[in-house]
């Protein structure tokens, strides 16, 4: 499947106007309580998710429109940044204490699904009280584990490669749909050669983008319950990627640590970088040059291995109302007006109602629309790999050691099987 034909002008499109706020980075703090049911009949709910500032606001502005719909509903928010939120959730799911509906991500499912703290939200559809209904490029499937419907999305988004349109420019290379990783890696060289510029900020640390070229050449990251690739194939990976360190063909990572929360791309430090697309917004606010989505490099000049990927609702199996909680969750996956509230800030949204309601207006929304289309149009995405119980803990430490590597405090060979003794302790967990 794919294509071997350029990426047209149009796709590659500059991103403009954007903060770092909007990725989450500013932290918020959050407010307990319980939920439960006053005298009368108003059901109250917690609703828990993690992010920044202006995530925050939208959200609350959509509470609002929901209570106005929903009297008798009143919704009690609780939120802060990524790391508090699940550190804040472990505690509480241990409790038996979780939020009635909550953020939630494809890596944590199984892991939470197995502790019996998610809520089935198939029975609430079959009960009339959530539309499972108009979900664009089946992103629904990412909630489904065993065929439960663990989890709604509220988003879209897939790996992309970011690019400084300018030193591209300049150098003389051209990103193309279905280019190898050989020529991916040729033109980096070009860019360094030509402009003294370090190519990637460190691409083999990203558990993602190896899951994409595991899945480019028959494997994945993972499987329903295990690692799906070898201490031999990962050894591999690191040691070319620590050989592009030594090189200068990726970027220095003492250099990328000094400017963070800075990005290495936007700080002049290497020319691309791989991650989300709709996390390019965060160049353009930060950087002084040009950024535009490039597609992902290829093994056979056809496979780029993606899937969408997306952020999603769950609900608490323990909660005291079950049915408000998926008509809250439905209102807010398929409400228009939610939609043009909340914007491509959780990615591309989710369902057709939300979708034609957003109209983006700047021009790297209007990028990251255009990116996910041409991906789709080009036939490559495919089905979400699987994440077992003990995901989360496993990309943490994928990209500790990755780290590790690229500096040189650990011999690729090492690392890889610390990451498999590590993968070991967290499925057993």
């Amino acid at each position: 499947m794919g294509t071997s034909r350029n990426v047209e002008r149009r796709t590659i499109l500059k991103a403009a106007g954007a903060t770092a706020a909007t990725l989450g980075l500013a932290a918020t703090t959050g407010c307990g309580g319980d939920s439960g049911s006053s005298g009368d009949g108003t059901v109250t709910l917690r609703y828990a998710w993690w992010g920044g500032e202006p995530r925050t606001i939208a959200i609350k502005k959509t509470i609002a429109l929901f209570e106005k719909k929903y009297p008798k509903i009143k919704i009690k928010p609780e939120f802060t940044d990524y790391e508090a939120f699940w550190e804040k959730f472990q505690t509480q799911a241990s409790g038996g204490n979780p939020p009635d509906v909550f953020q939630n991500a494809v890596g944590f499912l199984r892991k939470y699904d197995k502790r019996g703290v998610l809520l089935d939200l198939k029975s609430q559809a079959d009960s009339g009280n959530l539309s499972l209904e108009n979900f664009r490029n089946g992103v629904l499937a990412n909630g489904q584990v065993d065929g439960k419907q663990l989890g709604i999305p509220v988003g879209a988004n897939t790996m992309a490669l970011v690019i400084d349109l300018k030193a591209f420019e300049k150098a003389g290379v051209e990103a193309k749909m279905g280019w190898t990783w050989d020529e991916y890696f040729a033109a980096l060289q070009t860019i360094q050669d030509k402009l003294k510029v370090a190519g990637d900020t460190g691409y083999f640390a990203i558990m993602y983008l190896y899951d994409l070229y595991l899945r480019q050449n028959g494997k994945a990251f993972f499987t329903d319950s295990d690692l799906g690739f070898t201490e031999d194939d990962l050894t591999q990976w690191w040691t070319d990627g620590y050989k592009r360190v030594k090189s200068g063909l990726v970027a220095d990572p003492k250099k990328i640590e000094q400017v963070k929360p800075k990005s290495g791309l936007s700080a002049g430090l290497a020319a691309s970088e791989f991650t989300w697309d709709n996390f390019s917004i965060r160049y353009e606010g930060e950087g002084e040059s040009d950024y535009g989505l490039a597609p992902i490099p290829t093994t056979d000049g056809k496979d780029t291995g993606q899937y969408l990927g997306s952020l999603m609702l769950s609900a608490f199996a323990g909660t005291k109302h079950p049915k408000e909680a998926a008509q809250f969750i439905s209102f807010m996956v398929h409400d228009p007006e939610v939609g043009k509230i909340m914007g491509y800030d959780r990615g591309i949204l989710a369902t057709t109602e939300q979708y034609d309601a957003f109209k983006p207006t700047d021009a790297n929304n209007k990028g990251v629309a255009a990116y996910e289309d041409e991906v789709a149009k080009a036939g490559v995405l495919g089905k979400i790999t699987p994440h077992p119980s003990g995901a989360d803990v496993i990309e943490a430490a994928f990209l500790r050691l990755g780290g590790e590597v690229a500096q040189g405090k650990s011999k690729p060979a090492d690392a890889a099987k610390s990451l498999f003794s590590e993968a070991k302790a967290a499925f057993a967990g």
